[in-house]
């Protein structure tokens, strides 16, 4: 599981609430990795341009990944320059066999102070999946990060936004297994079926 996701304020809102859901991904059992808003702090995306070592280990991971949780500010009522940015460079991943996110699920989270922003950051969100091919997960998961969500140590407190962000992480890592073992049951009908041919 890849969670892309915060600001380049370390430990930023949006930052603390991936790294709870990929704490719930990781209970579930998936192996996880971080990028924070240092880590997609990139060159602005370019086609056919030269990739920094950052972008191709953002490329890299994404191309294992069978799940992904995207968790955006929202800035002006849409996602950050700096999510788009990272969002713009899967474009490498387009003539993959698996191109940008198909077959993955793909976990939404808008963070805001106020609850318009995270409504049309989410629907901004949705959208770019889709195009991308993902399979956005039936929850997704909006924070008003004006209202107490977070414990003075930082990690989420509010019992609903909790029980949500784990029903977000069960469904990423739900998913990605269903597909695993999808795949392998047309593996071994694919390799019948050359036996009997």
């Amino acid at each position: 599981m890849v969670g892309l996701g915060g600001t380049m304020t370390a430990n930023s809102s949006s930052e603390r609430v991936l790294r709870h859901v990929l704490d719930e991904c990781k209970a579930a059992g998936a192996e996880t990795i971080l990028f924070d808003g240092n880590a997609l702090d990139l060159p602005m995306y370019g086609y056919g341009t030269p990739r920094t070592e950052k972008a191709q280990a953002l490329i890299d991971a994404l191309r294992r990944a069978e799940g992904v949780v995207i968790a955006s500010p929202g800035y002006h009522g849409t996602v950050s320059g700096l999510i788009k940015n990272a969002l713009d460079y899967i474009e490498d991943m387009a003539k993959d066999d698996r191109p940008y996110f198909e077959g993955r699920s793909v976990g939404l989270i808008s963070v805001a102070a106020g609850w318009q922003a995270t409504g049309t950051t989410l629907a901004t969100l949705r959208s770019i999946v889709h195009a991308l091919r993902g399979w956005p997960t039936p929850m997704a998961v909006t924070v008003n990060s004006v209202l107490p969500v977070f414990a003075e140590d930082g990690t989420v407190s509010d019992a609903t936004l909790k029980t949500q962000l784990g029903v977000l992480a069960r469904q990423v890592v739900d998913f990605a297994r269903m597909k695993a073992l999808d795949d392998l049951g047309r593996a071994a009908a694919a390799s019948v079926n050359s036996e009997q041919n």
